[in-house]
């Protein structure tokens, strides 16, 4: 029992498990809900079953509590997003005023452009206030935003999170989605992501656009959410959710077996009816990425 508290005080102090010097931990963040879609609090242990390519795996550490977040929020600011800028910055802002003291956030934007703020902070009000300066373009940049967000997350250490938001399909980025997923695979980055079907006017017409279906394949196979709406008046509600459920998740971890350099595929699935888990659908078997280090 005392080791068990020991392990769990040193997860809370580092944001990654500490084990014997030389340990190997698959760690999951896993979001489990009901039926209804409500988020469940108050498992155990014994009520997660993992699958590494399909064989259940021995469980090595477990912890409830509430981990603290490195998050990258990335907005578009395109054209198609003139009549609903407003609710959107508003509801960035609910997501933001969400964070505890110990997280630390970037925000940015992406049209034809990408920008993102000068650097990391857990100040609220000085993101929110980021959020309302955030500029405007044309096109869509959205895997190249990604990419940007990916690379100012690769140096940090503890959880890593990026919520992107778009209206559209990706029209400009020299970035692919194949290269994004596996980039976000390695890195250990779990992606929300948010999808808004909106009308604009585009010189000649009223168009209605569509989010780029690839939001919900990088949200899957990273364990992040994927909420496609078709009213701009769910956005503040959507990013408050998203707060929500990062600050719901459970960690649980194994002990891989087999580090081949090989892409292993996860499943995490739950031993009481009605469950449901999201997370991470895969990982990189690759000591490097998951060697612990301790005493």
């Amino acid at each position: 029992m005392a080791i068990a508290a020991a392990m769990s005080m040193a997860l809370a102090a580092q944001q990654a498990p500490t084990f014997k010097s030389g340990t190997q931990i698959v760690s999951l963040f896993v979001t489990v809900q009901d039926l209804q879609k409500r988020l469940i609090p108050g498992l155990a242990q014994a009520d997660f079953d993992v699958l590494d390519n399909e064989k259940s795996q021995p469980l090595v550490y477990f912890d409830n509590s509430i981990h603290p977040i490195n998050v990258v929020v990335m907005l578009d600011t395109s054209g198609s997003m003139t009549l609903t800028i407003d609710l959107l910055k508003q509801a960035a802002e609910q997501f933001l005023i969400r964070l505890l003291p110990d997280d630390k956030g970037r925000v940015g934007a992406f049209n034809d452009k990408i920008q993102i703020n000068a650097k990391w902070s857990s100040d609220r009000d000085q993101m929110i206030s980021d959020v309302k300066n955030l500029d405007y373009g044309n096109g869509t940049r959205l895997w190249d935003a990604v990419g940007v967000a990916l690379d100012e997350l690769k140096p940090i250490d503890g959880r890593k999170v990026i919520l992107v938001f778009t209206d559209g399909d990706d029209t400009e980025s020299k970035m692919t989605l194949g290269k994004i997923i596996e980039r976000a695979r390695i890195d250990e980055v779990m992606i929300y992501a948010i999808g808004l079907e909106s009308n604009y006017f585009n010189g000649q017409r009223m168009v209605r656009t569509k989010p780029d279906s690839g939001l919900r394949k990088i949200s899957d196979e990273t364990g992040g959410g994927y909420f496609e709406l078709t009213k701009a008046s769910e956005l503040a509600s959507t990013f408050t959710k998203v707060a929500q459920e990062l600050h719901s998740q459970y960690v649980i971890g194994f002990t891989p077996t087999l580090l081949d350099n090989k892409v292993h595929k996860l499943m995490v699935k739950m031993k009481q009816p009605g469950m449901t888990a999201r997370a991470r659908r895969s990982y990189l078997a690759a000591g490097d990425k998951m060697t612990v280090t301790g005493k």
